[in-house]
């Protein structure tokens, strides 16, 4: 894709802990406020206002740190990183530097059937900064996120490719719901990522200059973002330009990434422990506990259901994507007895209708007792798959269980052999063209019959006794 040059990417996330209040303090982290509401004087940046640390995020960041295989310190610290900008009141971010509370780790995902691993450098617990708005000659601070407790995950320089990155960037947030420490909501900030892309010569054994996109929101912008810069380093430097380290935003309507300021130095932070937080100290019973309470990951959920359900890697990789479309699919299996079957009406017809109407799987209008039920009356022959499917529009609709709308519409399969012989016999004497065809060698007119004979019977006629008899009949 890019002939002699390959690219190194690493992603750093930012996500946003799942707790009531902020990291430092008791304001509220609850979206869509009014401006400036969820503040005090902590996340103001007041003189002689002291941070005390939020116990459930630093739980949440043992939790995520354990999913994603880091070691998880005994000992981190929170340190002060020193910038000035309007919307970080105190002159500085509370952050962590040299003692991160997660080190190391991985993660594995699949691309095109290719299983792909991916080292963590560390995750560290941080706050999150205000919002500017910028109007014409004029800016507007809202500082409801100030204080926000966010959690950053540094990927290792192991991405080979945009479209790994994005999915390296889909299975973070999939992990993280599993862990429910976050919502994972790209279009409320919840989840930020950051690209870090250079280029180098297949041969070479040096990175190149590294440039950081700053600030995506979305897993095909963050493909998009990526691929751009790659291709205009690439011609930089072939045209005999210099790639200088710098951060760039991406315009998602012009698909390119800008330069938004040039950064000569990679540490001028002046990073050193914050006097007012003593360092966080986590006891083996504490990581113990944490790691107790650690769901099924959708990794291992995805193996055990091809090993236990017999369904297919695409069906399982498909439908672990989120955890209650997961656990709906799983409920449907159990009561149902058919886990294919189950897996097709969850992952084709059902996830269809939730998309068109813009309903998660918590909102199905049909629950998984229902469906499951569904599947049982056509594997026992109750209703035919065609006339299932009509059951199922009018579930969508109608709060009623299968079987009684089976009963009410009278969609009983007909399995009746005198019945069903009779219109293969009337199929059969209205078709002597295709017939004589038929018997000629022309195979494909099976499905004409047995088409017609379906049409006449509304749908409702047993089709291994139309296949059967059919081809008796046709001989």
């Amino acid at each position: 894709m890019f002939n002699d040059w390959k690219p190194v990417i690493g992603l750093e996330i930012h996500a946003q802990l799942n707790t009531k209040s902020k990291i430092f303090c008791n304001d509220s982290t609850e979206f869509g406020k009014g401006d400036n509401q969820n503040i005090s004087p902590v996340s103001l940046g007041m003189p002689g206002a002291l941070p005390v640390v939020n116990k459930m995020a630093i739980e949440n960041s043992i939790k995520t740190g354990l999913a994603l295989n880091s070691e998880i310190r005994r000992k981190s610290v929170f340190s002060r990183k020193n910038y000035f900008y309007p919307d970080l009141p105190k002159g500085y971010q509370i952050s962590q530097f040299d003692e991160p509370i997660c080190e190391g780790g991985f993660v594995e995902f699949y691309v095109d059937d290719e299983k792909v691993r991916v080292g963590i450098t560390r995750a560290h617990m941080e706050e999150d900064a205000g919002k500017s708005t910028h109007h014409g000659d004029y800016s507007l601070i809202n500082l409801n996120r100030a204080g926000i407790p966010l959690l950053e995950i540094v990927s290792e320089p192991d991405i080979k490719s945009p479209a790994h990155a994005a999915e390296y960037a889909r299975t973070i947030r999939q992990i993280l719901k599993y862990l429910d420490v976050c919502d994972g909501n790209l279009e409320e900030g919840s989840l930020r990522c950051d690209c870090n892309v250079s280029v180098m010569k297949k041969d070479a054994t040096e990175y190149g200059t590294r440039v950081e996109i700053k600030n995506i929101n979305s897993f095909r912008f963050v493909e998009k973002a990526i691929e751009y810069e790659i291709s205009r380093q690439i011609e930089v430097i072939e045209s005999g330009g210099e790639i200088f380290q710098e951060t760039r935003l991406f315009d998602s309507t012009k698909n390119k990434t800008y330069s938004m300021r040039k950064k000569e130095q990679a540490h001028d932070y002046r990073f050193f422990p914050d006097p007012d937080l003593l360092p966080v100290i986590i006891s083996e019973e504490w990581i113990d506990r944490v790691k107790s309470t650690l769901p099924e990951l959708p990794k291992d959920m995805a193996e055990r259901f091809q090993s236990e359900y017999k369904i297919p890697k695409y069906d399982a990789l498909v439908l672990t994507q989120e955890k209650a479309l997961a656990e709906y699919f799983e409920d449907v299996a159990k009561e149902s007895g058919n886990a294919k079957s189950a897996s097709n009406w969850v992952m084709v017809e059902l996830q269809r209708e939730l998309n068109d109407k813009k309903l998660s799987i918590e909102k199905s209008p049909i629950s998984s007792s229902r469906l499951a039920e569904l599947i049982k009356l056509i594997d026992g022959k109750v209703i035919s798959g065609k006339i299932a499917k009509k059951v199922f529009g009018i579930m969508l609709t109608e709060d009623k269980n299968p079987d009684v709308i089976v009963k009410e519409q009278g969609l009983v399969q007909i399995s009746d052999s005198g019945a069903i012989e009779k219109m293969v016999d009337d199929v059969i004497a209205a078709s002597p063209n295709q017939v004589e065809q038929y018997k000629a060698g022309k195979d494909k007119l099976f499905g004409y019959f047995v088409g017609q004979i379906m049409k006449a019977s509304k749908g409702q006629a047993n089709p291994e006794m139309i296949n059967k008899l059919l081809k008796e009949k046709l001989k």
